[in-house]
This record gives structure tokens, sequence and C-alpha cells, in this order.
């Protein structure tokens, strides 16, 4: 597994309104629901549904579990130097991954979708809601110049899950976002995810602390992640 680090301004933050989050909550398929009345049945999971830390990277707020050709990219703010986001990269796709403080009694996730559509159609760009293996998703199409200077789109899928006063934000990028078959490995990742919010009061949406792995340096130890220098990353984009 190989860390990196990408740095993003806020300016930068603020042009990127197409990859932000929403609300409510409605039970999918995963056996979520925004009231999270009882333990989720495939994941992602809180921290007190597990029964040890261990065998996971720890960044603080996400618990993830280590696989066979991952890289996790930290994305970090360059005014506050903090840690806004963290993306994962395998077989040639990408999940980017957000958590955030939500209320006790409702989810985010369906107003947020609502605020994604309307960022993506305030850009020319096209939003469709579909039913996957976590509930309602959205597959949104952006324009975007090609190579030979044509027109055309590049395609996000975004996906949520309400868990108990947290919210989970993932956004599938390259043939994972159009092909489940591709997506497959990270959605198998993503389950496997633990959130950990804290007990301190948070108000909705404020981003759950993300940092760099404890054990993280330059010479890793055998089997440990490396961690490479800084690097600009991919959009991120916080709940306003």
């Amino acid at each position: 597994m190989v860390f990196g680090l990408g740095r993003k301004s806020k300016k930068e933050q603020a042009a990127e309104p197409d990859e932000s989050p929403a609300s409510a909550g409605s039970e999918d398929s995963a056996g979520n629901s925004s009231a999270d009345t009882g333990p989720r049945v495939n994941g992602p999971f809180d921290v007190s549904e597990v029964a040890s830390r261990d065998g996971y990277v720890d960044l603080g707020a996400l618990l993830i579990a280590p696989s066979e050709g991952l890289q996790l990219r930290l994305e970090v703010e360059e005014a506050t130097q903090r840690v806004v986001a963290v993306t994962m990269d395998l077989n040639g796709s990408s999940l980017q991954l957000q958590a955030f403080a939500a209320p006790k009694t409702e989810g985010l996730w369906e107003e947020i979708r609502e605020q994604i559509g309307q960022s993506v159609g305030s850009q020319g760009g096209q939003v469709e809601e579909v039913q996957g293996a976590f509930g309602t998703e959205l597959v949104a199409k952006l324009p975007a110049g090609a190579p030979d200077g044509s027109q055309g789109y590049r395609v996000a899928r975004f996906i949520g899950v309400d868990g108990p006063r947290w919210f989970l934000r993932g956004v599938l990028g390259g043939e994972a976002a159009m092909e489940r078959e591709a997506a497959a490995p990270l959605e198998a990742l993503f389950r496997r995810i633990v959130v950990i919010r804290g007990d301190s009061p948070m108000p909705p949406r404020d981003l759950l602390q993300l940092r760099l792995p404890k054990d993280a340096s330059v010479n890793p130890p055998p089997g440990g992640p490396e961690v490479k220098e800084p690097e600009r990353g991919p959009e991120v984009t916080q709940i306003g």
C-alpha cells in the first residue's frame, strides 16, 4: 500500500462544488438507515460495531482495511494544512472519501443529492439517480475537454451512507464510475471502512478530522505504508 499527499487551496475547493454531499435518510440495500437504530449488516461500520481496530490503517476519523495494490492519497488544504479527504486508488479507478458530522435523528444523504444535482446542472452537466449496492446513488456527467480538443464529459458516481451521527460520502472515478464490475473492488473496501465520529459536539456537516497514520514514514517498516512526496491531488470539496 502506498501513501501520497495532495494539496488544495480554499479557492480551488470552492471552485469544485460538484463533489459536495447532502442529507436525509432512507433505508438502503446495505442495511443502513437514517435513524441507524440497528447495526449495519454489510458496512461501512461505526467504531462501536467492530471488535478491534487492529489491522486497519488509522487515518483518524476513518479506519481503512489494507488491500493488495491499494494506494491512499491524503488531500491537504493549503491554507490550514489539515487533511480534508482521502482517495483510494486501485486498478486504475479511484474512490474519494470524506466523513462528516450529522444530526442524531436524521441523515444527510437525501438533501446532499439534491445539492449535487443543482451544482452539476449549473455547470452544464446532468445527474441520474440510480439504485446501487448502497441504496440511492447519483451518476453525474460533467462537460470536459477531450485530449484531441473535442468536447466530451467526465463521469463521477456519488455514494453516501448515513451512520450514527456521521455521514460518509464516496466519489467513484475512472472506470469504476461507469462499470459496476470495475467498481466492485472499491465497493468492497468501502464496505469495510470504519468511521470514528468521536463524542465531541460538532455542527452537522463539519468534516471529521483526518490525519496521516502515526506509523507512516519516508522509510517505512516492512509491510508498512510508503509515504510519497506531497503532490497535487484530485478535486476535493466540503459541505457548506
